[in-house]
């Protein structure tokens, strides 16, 4: 283990770790994985995976749990989850910086995520004193009906490796004050973020006799991913990834009738009109197009450019991108952290021969950055701005790295088939001083998002707002708003308080 980090003790990380939490560490009987630091391609720790036994093992802990944690009243559900979130605010500091640690995220996104962790508990606080159903009138007297929500049981968490905490509490703070238990199976790329916070979480749980109600099971396809999916005592299965996975999982879990949130591909586009403001451009655009080293689901992909500003942008832009400082994440200043695997370098470079193949003139950038010292074996790359005459088949690919593509356009009319023709549909953003032409772009003829923003970027989202996309995105929402229905059933009651058996439709047997 890097003997420089001492926080990682404070989150319970050792240099071997099991793989499985159910209710309890299991000693797991799968192959060992190493985390690996990309800034430096450091072995961090070893995690031990759980093989198809330990599985099962985390699964009826999980299940157990739940059938005590559905008879808890919701506002008492809150309360351990605000319990649960204060124990997150108490770690913030290490947990961001294991963050950083093992994805390569900047400091400062690795504190944000935890941030938005803590807050997600602080809302579904709120939430757990509102999970209102409804009241209607019968059409039979003497009657009455309401509609009312209870816990679905099981909720399958499967997280990508780019929000390893964030995305695990969107789901799982709502999943519980909704009366579920969660059963996480993390990415192979961040197992360590994914033991740490379940380590950060567990006295809570443990202190109510209810450890098992957030299982974590780390593991491969065979062993425990395909068998999550599978299982038909999950009733919901939120997934996180790639598109291409995403519809093998959308398949199976359909196939056995189960429900499932999908949270997949972004190719998000900030569209300029001419009247924009050209500084909040640049430097929305920077952020959107090189935080996270473009590894966001809403990292802004695409820049959409009104011909008549499409020269003053380029230049301004060309100059933000010549100050960006590719390096360490943990030193302040850094602008662009690693890639987190050697292969999403190999797949940057690729894409980019394949833009100019296809008509595009690289800027700047698209290279292997060519740093010294402990840095020397890192995954990292330069930032590339590529000018693209058409948009072509790679443009409307997503590629998970920096890659900003810049096309132009004459009106608004053909900004819009631009922004929309491209099979995902996550997030979106327009920069103009025009009412008109913001209300159009976030109106049911524009933009095709699940996310629309005016005057702001794509990347990053509030928790109050339900997160997600459509088209190749998977049209699942998570976090805010009422997105809580997810994770609950949806029952109907009928009520006769009279001394008659009348039967609807006015229908009568005699």
């Amino acid at each position: 283990m890097t003997p420089d980090y001492g926080f990682l003790k404070e989150l319970g990380i050792q240099g071997s770790n099991s793989g499985a939490f159910a209710g309890r560490w299991l000693t797991c009987t799968g192959p060992t994985l190493d985390s690996t630091n990309p800034a430096t391609g450091e072995r961090i720790a070893r995690v031990e995976q759980a093989s198809k036994a330990e599985y099962e093992a985390c699964m009826q802990a999980a299940s157990q749990a739940w059938l005590r944690w559905r008879l808890v009243p919701a506002p008492r559900r809150g309360e351990i989850v605000r319990r649960m979130g204060e124990r997150m605010r108490e770690k913030k500091d290490a947990l961001g910086k294991l963050i950083t640690l093992e994805t390569g995220k900047l400091l400062q996104e690795g504190w944000g995520e935890v941030q938005e962790a803590i807050d997600i508990a602080d809302f579904a606080v709120g939430q757990s004193r509102m999970l209102y159903g409804l009241s209607m009138h019968s059409e039979r007297a003497l009657h009455s009906m309401r509609e009312q929500w209870h816990p679905l049981g099981v909720v399958g968490i499967v997280t990508a490796f780019n929000f390893p905490m964030a995305v695990w509490a969107w789901n799982s703070m709502l999943a519980l004050v909704c009366g579920d238990a969660c059963l996480w199976k993390p990415s192979e790329s961040a197992p360590l973020c994914a033991i740490a916070l379940t380590n950060v979480i567990r006295p809570v749980l443990e202190a109510e006799g209810l450890a098992g109600l957030c299982s974590l099971c780390i593991g491969g396809v065979d062993d425990v991913a395909r068998p999550l999916i599978m299982d038909s005592r999950i009733p919901l299965v939120s997934f996180t990834g790639s598109t291409a996975v995403g519809r093998d999982v959308a398949a199976r879990v359909a196939g056995r009738l189960g429900r499932s949130i999908l949270e997949l591909g972004g190719n998000n586009a900030v569209v300029v009109m001419p009247d924009a403001d050209l500084e909040m451009v640049v430097r929305s655009t920077l952020f959107g197009a090189v935080g996270t080293a473009g590894q966001r689901c809403t990292t802004t992909r695409r820049l959409l450019v009104h011909e008549r500003v499409a020269e003053q942008v380029l230049e301004r832009l060309l100059r933000a991108y010549q100050r960006v400082k590719v390096g360490d994440p943990m030193e302040e200043g850094t602008l662009c952290g690693p890639l987190i695997k050697p292969q999403a370098v190999a797949a940057m470079l690729d894409t980019l021969e394949r833009a100019k193949a296809q008509g595009g003139k690289v800027l700047c950038g698209g290279t292997k950055a060519q740093l010294k010292g402990r840095l020397e074996r890192g995954n990292f790359v330069v930032p590339a701005i590529v000018r693209m005459g058409a948009q072509t088949e790679c443009v409307r690919e997503e590629t998970f790295a920096p890659i900003l593509y810049v096309l132009t356009f004459q009106n608004m009319d053909e900004a819009l088939r631009l922004h929309n023709e491209v099979p995902q549909g996550l997030s979106s953003a327009i920069f103009t001083l025009s009412v008109r032409d913001a209300e159009r772009f976030m109106s049911a003829a524009g933009s095709d998002c699940g996310i629309a923003n005016a005057n702001i970027g794509t990347s990053g989202a509030e928790i109050g707002g339900a997160f997600g996309g459509e088209k190749d995105t998977g049209g699942g929402r998570e976090s805010g708003s009422d997105s809580w229905k997810a994770y609950m059933r949806r029952q109907t009651n009928t009520v006769n308080w009279g001394t008659e058996l009348p039967l609807a439709q006015g229908i009568q047997f005699g």
